[in-house]
């Protein structure tokens, strides 16, 4: 049968019903703790994040993935606490969101040394949780080009994945190329990886869909709600409409079985505001209704919800 970490234990894929597969619990950069126009305590992120959750509980939600790596406000106390009070299955990862988001002790290691920290993590636990992580979370530094400390990331994330079994998250799914090379050149195979963001305004008309899926990796299209049509909408925003579009269309290319959906939502910012009118549910109070409008059915719905999710999280090892 298959396995998942989550942070309350593993348990059968069977049980994770939908799955969000790239949120945030709470994001936010190393040392945002400190900044004193943003911070909040512990007891407001619990009342910003709790009803959250309860909310994608009652919409049918079984599982929230956490993609927030080392160093960028993962707290898996906080994430088994939450689990327990709202029923929501959550994987916690290990990895990082990119190099430049790592602390000195981290951008100086070596492959060797990172590796067995993502091993640890995914077979021992996080530091004394007692929580295995589920996935582990690779990016790229700012500047769109993979840099030498995101390669020995990203090289360690594809030999913990082989020993392991556990997928990888990629923050970005620009500059491909230099990533499938490493993942080759370590024997993990493609189907292990989802190449994610592959749908925001700034990296789709960038992002080499077509070869990422030719080569057997997986697509994100896990910003959904990130709209133009928003308030006040964020930098790598997207039209509704144009987003759906380019969606159905990798459906209508046959792509459904290697495509995965999220909105990248962040339950409590950590040092900065957030986007307000943005939240995990978006994806069943908006993004469903949408893709049901354009012609995608129940069975296709689930593939995208469900069986892909649940396929990806397996530890295959």
């Amino acid at each position: 049968m298959s396995k998942v970490n989550t942070v309350l234990g593993t348990i059968p894929a069977e049980e994770l019903e939908i799955v969000a597969v790239h949120e945030h619990i709470g994001y936010g950069m190393p040392g945002s703790e400190l900044d004193t126009k943003w911070w909040k305590s512990p007891e407001q992120a619990y009342e910003e994040t709790v009803p959250k959750l309860r909310k994608f509980r009652e919409y049918g939600g079984g599982t929230f993935v956490d993609a927030t790596g080392i160093c960028n406000g993962r707290d898996v106390d906080y994430y088994k606490s939450l689990s327990r009070k709202t029923g929501v299955h959550i994987v916690a990862c290990t990895g990082f969101v990119g190099g430049d988001t790592a602390l000195p002790h981290f951008s100086r290691a070596t492959v060797d040394y990172l590796t067995k920290v993502f091993i640890h993590e995914i077979t021992v636990g996080i530091g004394s949780t007692g929580a295995k992580a589920g996935v582990i979370k690779v990016g790229v530094s700012r500047g769109g080009r993979m840099t030498d400390l995101d390669k020995r990331i990203y090289r360690a994330a594809a030999r913990a994945a082989v020993v392991t079994g556990a997928p990888i998250l990629t923050h970005l799914a620009i500059d491909p190329e230099p990533a499938v090379s490493i993942f080759s050149e370590e024997g993990l195979p493609l189907d292990r990886v989802l190449f994610g963001h592959a749908d925001d305004g700034l990296n789709a008309p960038i992002t080499p869909h077509d070869w990422i899926y030719e080569k057997g990796g997986r697509i994100g299209f896990d910003t959904f709600g990130y709209d133009l049509e928003l308030p006040d909408p964020p930098f790598w925003g997207r039209k509704r409409a144009e987003r759906m579009e380019h969606f159905v269309k990798l459906v209508n290319k046959g792509y459904a079985d290697k495509l995965l959906v999220s909105a990248d939502a962040n339950c409590s910012p950590l040092g900065w505001p957030g986007v307000k009118g943005h939240t995990i549910n978006y994806i069943f109070e908006d993004m469903i209704p949408d893709m049901r409008a354009a012609g995608i059915d129940d069975a296709t719905l689930k593939l995208l919800l469900q069986d892909n999710p649940a396929d990806f999280l397996s530890l295959s090892a």
